[in-house]
């Protein structure tokens, strides 16, 4: 297991570094920032100023070289519109983002997983086409339209709901969280019913074709067999060796709700990293794109190695050796 992981961990530096050089030359081949941090009267001094103070004269190897030693060293660069580092801009909106993705991922799994399992062991009934309809629909939905109506729904026609914003927040570890409030859950209720619509009907359908699949199996027949109640047969064996692909595709989708919370983070205005990322491009602002994108990276390469560990961890049939 030693072994094993430590080829993961090299495999994931190397990930890392190759994300680094790609991402790097591809934000800085787009767009001149200096045009929109400087005033379009500014004279040509200026502007050689302002390109020098934020190191833009450099060749581009050069800047990726001071770009990776301050990486190494937990300093991704300096925001050029927030003239702070942009780590620590990222940081704070980070949290806003991390609760909001695991609430959704939360309400995915509360509901995709017993509604897939019945509607696997069950798919005939009118309840399982029906439960399969509505997935078919969280699919097709676009995740903006979809949360416009809802904000039409509950916050301007019935009022039960804010249509935007955090809310009030509490600290907890010195980090400010909006679940620990109960303003702040009647903020994240909307926007996370919207992150959470595509994840759940994901679930849903990956829950019954894992169920169809395992449910005609000798073992299934043989506990059945032995005289064992319905509810024992799913829970014992069937829910089980679900949960075994449930946990791969949970916990890589998990990565990709906090990379993708763009559009409703800023329909519904959350001030998280999604937010953040958009208001950077608007302005070019480099070094917060490239730290964004870098953080994202770690995390996605973070959750691959987590959700290979857990799936060795569910399946003992699997051989890290391969």
């Amino acid at each position: 297991m030693s072994a094993w992981l430590l080829r993961r961990l090299l495999q994931a530096i190397f990930v890392v570094i190759a994300m680094t050089v790609i991402v790097f030359i591809g934000i800085s081949v787009i767009g001149d920032p200096v045009e929109t941090l400087i005033s379009q009267d500014a004279d040509q001094g200026e502007r050689l100023r302002t390109i020098a103070a934020f190191g833009l004269d450099r060749p581009l190897w050069v800047q990726y070289l001071s770009f990776l030693n301050g990486a190494i060293h937990g300093d991704l660069g300096r925001s050029f519109v927030y003239n702070e580092p942009a780590l620590q801009v990222i940081l704070q909106r980070m949290p806003a983002t991390l609760e909001l993705a695991v609430a959704a991922m939360l309400l995915a799994i509360v509901i995709g997983i017993p509604l897939g399992l019945f509607a696997g062991v069950k798919p005939h009934s009118p309840v399982s086409k029906a439960i399969m309809t509505g997935s078919i629909l969280g699919f097709s939905l676009p995740g903006f339209w979809v949360g416009l109506l809802l904000i039409m729904v509950f916050a301007v026609q019935l009022g039960w709901l804010p249509s935007g914003g955090r809310g009030e927040t509490r600290a907890l570890l010195g980090i400010q969280w909006s679940f620990l409030t109960l303003d702040g859950l009647q903020h994240m209720i909307l926007p996370a019913l919207n992150l959470a619509l595509f994840k759940t009907s994901l679930v849903m359908r990956l829950v019954r074709a894992e169920a169809r699949e395992i449910i005609p199996q000798d073992y299934i027949r043989t506990a059945r067999a032995k005289g064992l109640s319905e509810r024992a047969v799913v829970s014992r064996h069937l829910l089980k060796n679900i949960m075994i692909p449930v946990v791969t595709i949970v916990g890589l989708e998990f990565g990709s709700v906090i990379a993708f919370s763009v559009v409703t983070e800023t329909i519904f205005s959350w001030p998280g990293m999604g937010k953040l990322i958009i208001e950077s491009i608007h302005v070019l602002d480099r070094p917060m794109i490239v730290a964004y994108l870098m953080i994202i990276v770690l995390l996605f390469v973070a959750i691959n190695l987590l959700v290979d560990c857990l799936y060795a961890v569910l399946d003992p049939r699997v051989r890290t050796s391969r």
